[in-house]
């Protein structure tokens, strides 16, 4: 397709939407019209064919928001496609290049003083290099870096800063990161620099992959460096103090931005993604953003009620009421006493009863349990399990 071309189709028409039609309204148009002429359903049919990749083109630019917007500036600054012919010229339309139009006016600055930022515009529409391509690079992002830590129950329930090193690829210092020992490599002639080429894919649409020739870097090397083999990237390592936020669980992945290895020609760092892996406690356990806690306590306690005093992590022990007739195995709740949420505020301490049997009786403990049951000797506290099996 060529740049004029370009200008001159109407794609919002191809595809029957305004001109200011939402993004869902463009996805919702171009897949009907691609199920009425897909090639499948028209077979043999050339129209058809033909009407599929005009719809899958505008597709291919109404559907980029980036691309979209150039497409729009570019109809704008013509008139909506208006390559007309001026005084004398006669009719039909002219046929002339875009850089010639823009790129030939002394000193670089073409009419109207636009330089070459056409070129820079259609480049980015085409995969091409646009004006200047061939001696231009483009910034390079820094590879992600994945890394592990380990903390201890109370680090991951109160936050902790923690020193991880770390192994990456960064730009080879021998070389200052070009790859060349000279320090001078030259632009991948494969793909202009851009460290891309693309490929058809059928029905309009074209796809990027890494140039072969320059792995994706837009630079050769003519005399590759030594250390990095012309990549222009070395491992290096080194050791960065990490916040681990307050609150994290076991098995969490910590996301942060920038930390990652280095970028290339002013790219931007990659990221650094932290696995968090929680030890045991041996008093505490979690549940969401509430910890537990079993609390033993005596048949007394349960039977007739009273104050336990319950420990906190980190902090000081806080005193339950225990209502008369405490179960076995209840949960009561110490609000405030749990891990961080995002929010900053707390949860909650759950705390579990478990009355605790003794193993050894003294004579005087012995003969008041053997008077209590004596006492409740008419009670059978399994009568109703038997009589809802029973009903059963």
């Amino acid at each position: 397709m060529s740049t004029k071309d370009f200008i001159e189709k109407d794609y919002y028409k191809v595809l029957g939407v305004p001109k200011d039609a939402t993004e869902a309204e463009i996805k919702k148009a171009y897949r009907k019209l691609a199920r009425e002429y897909h090639p499948d359903a028209n077979k043999g049919n050339v129209k058809a064919e033909e009407r599929f990749k005009e719809i899958s083109e505008a597709n291919d630019i109404l559907g980029d928001p980036k691309k979209r917007k150039e497409y729009d500036e570019a109809r704008a600054l013509f008139g909506n496609g208006g390559f007309r012919p001026g005084p004398g010229a006669g009719g039909g339309s002219f046929n002339f290049d875009l850089g010639d139009l823009f790129g030939g006016a002394p000193g670089g600055q073409g009419a109207g003083g636009f330089g070459g930022g056409l070129g820079d515009v259609f480049g980015g529409l085409f995969n091409r290099g646009g004006a200047g391509a061939g001696t231009r690079t483009h910034p390079r992002r820094g590879q992600d870096i994945e890394s592990e830590v380990t903390l201890s129950f109370t680090e991951a329930i109160e936050g902790a800063t923690v020193p991880l090193r770390m192994s990456s690829q960064s730009p080879c210092k021998a070389c200052s990161g070009t790859g060349d020992k000279n320090g001078t490599p030259r632009v991948c002639p494969t793909c202009v620099g851009t460290g891309q080429v693309a490929r058809g894919s059928g029905g309009g649409f074209s796809l990027t992959d890494p140039c072969p020739d320059c792995k994706g870097r837009g630079l050769i090397a003519e005399n590759a460096c030594e250390v990095c083999k012309g990549s222009g990237r070395a491992k290096s390592s080194r050791t960065m103090q990490v916040r681990i936020p307050a609150g994290v669980s076991d098995g969490q992945r910590i996301r942060l931005r920038g930390k990652g290895a280095p970028g290339e020609r002013g790219g931007p760092a990659g990221d650094l993604y932290v696995v968090v892996h929680v030890d045991s406690h041996p008093v505490f356990g979690r549940k969401d953003d509430n910890l537990t806690v079993t609390v033993p306590v005596t048949f007394a306690e349960a039977a007739l009620g009273g104050e336990v005093r319950v420990p906190t992590l980190g902090g000081p022990p806080v005193t339950l009421k225990l209502p008369p007739g405490t179960p076995n195995g209840r949960t009561m709740r110490a609000r405030g006493k749990g891990a961080v949420r995002k929010d900053g505020t707390r949860g909650d301490l759950l705390v579990t009863v478990e009355v605790s049997v003794p193993k050894d009786l003294t004579g005087k403990a012995r003969d008041a349990l053997q008077a209590y049951r004596e006492a409740t000797a008419d009670e059978d506290p399994r009568a109703e399990l038997f009589q809802a099996a029973k009903g059963a």
